[in-house]
């Protein structure tokens, strides 16, 4: 018999884990990042609820850090097994992995001078540059819709998702016991509104299917509505003499606002003469994305082919025939160079919650004054910054500095590359009687229970785990 136990992204939005065992192998379905405020982040640390040499095999969902940010935590505890993925999954975590080390080695050095001073012991980093390399080694790559066995008794199919470039939903064939049974774990499933990539993949049968729930209490805003509010703000924010601030998420948001610029250019709709991606993460991975137009959805590669170019096709620094005024920010120079511009910009930085990265930089400097305008485009989580200004908090702390908060703040959800409650019920709608048992993960309380009941409405019965639950499939 073949056992599920959900180990993370259950009391929450972040962590994603959940162990997969059988009469014969050990699977292991993500390995994120808790993230969030300090006592949340401090659980990354905790020993892992296994023993990471058990593992035969890890299966990736996706990029982002609170489904792949404890990988060469794994490895650096005994992992030495195979990490399945896509293709654009391996190539992204190379850059999101090592980046996530910097910073915490980085962080780790600088709390280490503090804990010298106070006579306290050192800590270390949750790992390092050596161990996402040791991580990278393990990757293989898998294309969508290739069946391949994992282990001796488990087939792995990864499916489109439409969240981020490489997003996939996994479908596992358990054989250790006849009749074959098959679980479907959806990853984050893509917004059908979202540009650039394709809508996720529709699967009919399963036995049992756990479903992500992030926005399962709301419905998003329609594009049409999101991009009349968008260029209002920047035609508000030229007219203020203010700039535009746009936390964003280096993978996935970054590419889809620069989209949105460029197509607002195209049409003459962009009055500011600069737009900067202050990001080097960020620029790395559009450079992916341009490697991978193939997943691109037919309509916008389109619209991008009739401007002349690809708007991924740039250079390094270069400028581009579809959003000509955009511009790279690489160095720690060239970032703080755009604290001095008072008016007439669009910054475009990280990190998307405003809890680490250039953004927090540019928000001190900005924030104070009434004639900015910071536009969130993504999910915040409870804890971060991002969600304390998207509250209405009247002073917030950046860089050191209790900062007075004057500018103006939008949230744009119809951006948002998760399915809304609608969408997730519209994909679990399409498996066949009988339906499979279903379980709802990656969601706070209030999604998991507003999801879980308007399922219901639609005669579909959902469970919510809890954390360390173990079911039988």
């Amino acid at each position: 018999m073949a056992t599920l136990t959900f180990l993370g992204a259950v009391d929450g939005v972040t962590g994603s884990m959940h162990l997969l065992k059988t009469s014969t192998s050990t699977v292991l379905l993500d390995c994120g990042l808790f993230q969030g405020g300090r006592k949340v982040e401090a659980s990354n640390q905790d020993p892992f609820p296994f023993d990471a040499t058990t593992i035969d095999a890890v299966v990736l969902s996706h990029a982002h850090l609170d489904h792949s940010g404890r990988l060469p935590l794994l490895v650096r505890r005994g992992y030495s097994g195979p990490i399945y993925m896509t293709p654009a999954t391996s190539d992204l975590i190379d850059v999101m992995l090592k980046d996530a080390a910097s910073l915490q080695m980085r962080d780790t050095e600088w709390e280490n001078k503090r804990r010298l001073r106070a006579g306290k012991p050192q800590i270390e980093p949750l790992y390092t540059l050596e161990d996402v390399e040791d991580t990278l080694a393990l990757c293989h790559p898998l294309p969508y819709d290739n069946e391949v066995p994992v282990t001796r008794d488990i087939t792995l199919n990864l499916r489109e998702a439409g969240h981020i470039l490489g997003s996939s939903i996994v479908e596992l064939f358990i054989s250790d016991t006849l009749p074959v049974r098959k679980l479907v774990f959806s990853g984050d499933l893509g917004n059908a509104q979202a540009a650039l990539l394709r809508d996720p993949a529709c699967i009919t049968q399963a036995d049992v299917v756990l479903m992500e729930s992030t926005y399962g209490d709301r419905e998003h805003r329609s594009i049409a509505q999101t991009l009349d509010e968008f260029e209002s703000v920047i035609t508000r924010a030229s007219a203020d003499g203010g700039n535009i601030l746009i936390p964003s998420f280096a993978v996935g948001r970054t590419q889809e606002i620069i989209f949105r610029l460029g197509a607002l250019y195209q049409q003459g709709k962009l009055p500011q003469q600069l737009i900067c991606l202050d990001s080097p993460m960020a620029i790395a991975v559009t450079e992916i994305y341009h490697r991978y137009q193939d997943v691109f959805n037919r309509e916008d590669m389109q619209l991008m082919k009739r401007s002349g170019d690809n708007v991924y096709s740039y250079k390094y620094k270069s400028l581009h025939s579809f959003l000509p005024t955009l511009r790279y920010a690489v160095t720690t120079q060239e970032s703080m160079a755009l604290n001095r511009v008072e008016r007439g910009a669009i910054i475009i930085a990280g990190s998307g919650m405003c809890n680490g990265g250039r953004i927090r930089h540019h928000l001190k400097h900005n924030l104070w004054r009434q004639q900015s305008h910071v536009i969130f485009v993504g999910y915040q989580a409870n804890g971060t910054p991002g969600r304390l200004l998207v509250d209405g908090a009247k002073r917030i702390k950046m860089a050191g500095e209790s900062i007075a908060v004057n500018a103006q703040i939008h949230t744009l959800g119809g951006f948002s590359a998760h399915a809304s409650q609608s969408q997730l019920i519209d994909w679990f709608s399409h498996f066949e009687a009988p339906r499979p048992a279903l379980y709802l993960v990656h969601g706070e309380d209030d999604s998991k229970k507003a999801l879980k009941q308007a399922l219901l409405k639609a005669n579909c019965h959902a469970i919510i785990p809890v954390s360390g639950q173990t079911i039988n499939i």
